[in-house]
């Protein structure tokens, strides 16, 4: 290897330490080493910015305005809901989630699968009162699993399928023949995962509790005529076990159900009041098919979606001390609608405008835009907070941002358009149907992700370009000797290694050459190493840089860079052992 190919190594072995040994932010380090290589000339500006126009990166860009729709519309929840479940432990929840993220990965592309169950996930965890950091790995990994079972599972198999039928006289792969390996491969990796977790996953992002905030509002909330909550039991309506709030009672035609049954069934016109923490009072405000009781909830002209969510604590010359809040005119007086009240750390109970305002109390309100510019220096309140994360969502356009996202998917997976081009269009159709605005979806776009995918797809360009991770492939495989099994073992395991420091698709592109030759050098047959070059290039557990779905997971789940490796070189070592033993089985030698 010459200067380039060391300096490059040397610059790989660097930024994983760094990774490893400090908390520094990844996307400082990962640009701070591509920066490294561009001022060194180990790659040109052009190359060195050749990430950011790569397909997958701006897939991701554009899916998360597809995920700003979702999440706009509560289209998230009731995903999380209807096709997730209330899981009661950890492990029910990751298999519950790699199961059917398997399922779609193996006829969708990764990255858009998992930019499109984050939101999900996140509010799913929470509702359930679960880690998300027990989640967002498991959410990663069953994308790659998934991959693995079709031809167009990954963009890998394609590339590598493509290359040997442009290089060779080889018969074409079927569209499930590399699922023979994959789907084993997958349902090893899920059972790798649910029996070793617990050990092995961390812990990072705990759960919400009630404890882990003083303030309890009491919040009133009605069921619809037309809500799906009608019919449905407490407990199947998952409105028992809230993270940080409870149903204390319910109010029907005048009587009150003070000691709430999970088995009570639900009717159109309760009136239900909880108790809980203001993130999970907001929660309760995302559900669909419950809507704050307060009648003059419905005087505010403005459409629900176009409201904020505001904080205030009552001031002790506040007119509004000593009457109830319907008697107070409240409404009338600040043009906003008390929908929640917290008092220190006292439970209330009963219907929201019967409660009788005293000094320090703390109201949630519903409020016009120009509610905090108003009353911001107002004697009145000592405090005034816009609770900026909390967004109302448009339950009516639910059904819009769902269709989308069907189609979006049907027509990437039957071939009308690429996963860009789909994902583009569906975009533009979120914006354009009103799903979510503009402002909210340039907000929704995680930009750390992007520069991070971008940084790491340029170093791995380095290693392609300075020779690097050639003389890597061309050690390690003449070590094998005249052993087909030592060689295809060789393959595998030089595939897995570069995929973990630079592109899966340059991983496969590399080695493949060098494998056909090994196999036509010992007169077997190529069929088991291209099946492994395809395995090796997807499983890419180890780092979070190997694998874009790796690095989209890492701040959601609250990672460092040493949580993919725990659990990750065991399931590298175990999938290394699935293939190499399976291959030759399915694919004679």
């Amino acid at each position: 290897m010459g200067f380039e190919a060391w300096f490059t190594v040397a610059v790989v072995v660097i930024t994983v330490a760094v990774l490893v040994k400090t908390r520094l932010a990844p996307e400082i380090v990962l640009v701070t080493s591509l920066t490294a290589l561009l001022l060194t000339g180990v790659l040109s500006p052009a190359q060195a910015l050749s990430g950011l126009a790569n397909p997958g990166l701006v897939t991701v860009g554009v899916m998360y305005v597809i995920v700003a729709g979702l999440v706009d519309t509560g289209a998230v929840h009731a995903l999380g809901t209807y096709i997730l479940g209330r899981p009661k432990t950890a492990v029910g929840a990751q298999f519950r989630l790699m199961l059917p993220v398997t399922s779609m990965s193996a006829f969708l592309n990764n990255t858009p699968v998992v930019a499109m169950m984050i939101p999900v996930v996140e509010d799913w965890a929470r509702r359930c009162g679960i880690s998300v950091s027990k989640l967002m790995i498991p959410l990663s990994y069953a994308a790659i699993l998934g991959g693995t079972c079709t031809l167009i599972g990954t963009s890998t198999n394609l590339v590598v399928h493509g290359m040997v039928m442009s290089t060779t006289d080889l018969h074409p792969m079927g569209f499930f023949e590399i699922g023979a390996l994959g789907v084993p491969s997958a349902i090893v990796g899920i059972a790798i995962v649910l029996l070793f977790s617990h050990w092995l996953l961390p812990d990072r992002i705990p759960p919400l509790r009630p404890q882990d905030e003083a303030r309890e509002y009491s919040i009133e909330m009605l069921i619809e005529t037309d809500s799906p909550l009608v019919g449905r039991t407490v407990e199947k309506a998952g409105l028992r076990h809230l993270p940080g709030a409870f149903l204390a009672e319910i109010e029907r035609a005048g009587s009150l159900l003070p000691a709430v049954s999970s088995a009570e069934i639900l009717r159109a016109g309760d009136r239900l009041v909880f108790i809980g923490v203001v993130d999970s009072v907001i929660d309760i405000l995302r559900m669909r098919g419950l809507i704050p009781a307060p009648d003059q909830l419905f005087k505010l002209d403005e459409p629900r979606a176009q409201r904020r969510l505001v904080e205030v604590v009552v001031s002790e010359s506040s007119p509004v001390i000593g009457h109830n809040i319907r008697a107070s005119r409240f409404r009338s007086r600040y043009e906003a609608v008390v929908i929640a009240v917290a008092r220190n750390g006292e439970r209330l109970s009963g219907k929201i405008g019967d409660i009788v305002l005293k000094p320090g109390d703390i109201l949630l309100l519903e409020t016009r835009l120009t509610f905090q510019k108003l009353n911001k220096n107002s004697r009145d309140f000592l405090l005034v907070k816009e609770l900026t994360h909390a967004k109302l969502p448009r339950h009516d356009r639910a059904w819009r941002a769902t269709a989308i996202l069907a189609a979006m998917v049907l027509a990437a997976a039957i071939g009308v358009a690429s996963m860009l081009e789909a994902a583009l269009v569906g975009a533009l159709l979120m914006v354009a149907t009103g799903c979510t605005s503009i402002n909210s979806a340039r907000d929704s776009i995680d930009w750390n992700v992007l520069i991070m995918i971008g940084a790491a797809l340029g170093i791995g360009e380095a290693m392609s370009v300075s020779g690097a991770a050639s003389s890597i492939a061309h050690g390690w495989l003449a070590q094998a000797g005249d052993n087909p099994l030592l060689a295809l073992i060789a393959v595998y395991a030089v595939t897995t290694l570069l995929t973990e420091v630079i592109t899966n698709n340059a991983a496969a592109v590399l080695v493949l050459p060098i494998a056909l030759a090994a196999a036509q050098g010992l007169g077997v047959s190529p069929w088991p190493f291209i099946a492994c070059i395809m395995m090796g290039a997807s499983a890419s557990f180890a780092t979070p840089i190997g694998y874009q779905t790796n690095l989209m997971v890492l701040g959601p789940g609250g990672y460092r860079f040493t949580d993919f490796a725990r659990i990750g070189i065991v399931l590298n070592i175990v999938m290394g052992i699935v293939a190499v033993t399976l291959a030759p089985m399915i694919w004679p030698f």
